[in-house]
């Protein structure tokens, strides 16, 4: 065999493991974003038009959220917001609408006093997406409600599942750490 032809193969052997290398690193982050995010991971995957812009804009989504100073509540801060939420779900029995803007107003407070920045509900769905990508769809699907709501276009029983969707946020910004805390359903 020659020179050439050694030399040849095996450039072409560390061309075949440089991309196999990079390949299955790509397949590692992705799976890693897909973890993380969980079903945010498909709709941003979606919205974007392609993997790559969507795994771009999810690393940036986690440098973001890497400067946040994200906290745990304290017990006392926690319990509190536990009997806030005990007092909006006794409201919805006789001022559903009411319930569902206090629940809002509620999980934007939680969200402030964990680290959140509360701005922009855009920016919210952004930055809760890195920690709380499994139960963002209860966020966004409440969040609807409400606003259909002020409008006077929901109906009680929308107004009761976004309750629910709330208290899916709720629970796990509330999350004490090694455990859960529940709260009652309306």
């Amino acid at each position: 065999m020659s020179t050439e032809t050694l030399v040849a193969i095996i450039v072409a052997c560390a061309l075949l493991l440089i991309l196999i290398g990079v390949g299955g690193r790509m397949m590692t982050r992705r799976r890693r974003l897909q973890r993380r995010f969980g079903p945010e991971y498909d709709r941003t995957v979606e919205q974007s038009g392609g993997r790559r812009s969507a795994e771009r804009e999810l690393r940036s989504r986690e440098r973001r959220h890497d400067s946040l100073e994200i906290r745990e509540l304290p017990p006392e801060a926690r319990e509190q917001y536990a009997r806030d939420w005990g007092r909006i779900q006794e409201r919805f029995v006789d001022q559903p609408q009411t319930a569902v803007a206090d629940a809002d107003s509620l999980v934007t407070r939680v969200m402030r006093d964990r680290g959140y920045p509360t701005d922009g509900y855009r920016q919210q769905l952004q930055d809760l997406s890195v920690e709380h990508g499994r139960t963002l769809e209860h966020y966004r699907s409440a969040h609807d409600v409400h606003i259909r709501s002020g409008a006077g276009s929901a109906t009680t029983e929308e107004l009761r599942g976004a309750m629910v969707h709330y208290r899916a946020l709720f629970d796990e910004l509330l999350v004490a750490p090694g455990g859960r805390q529940r709260t009652e359903e309306p």
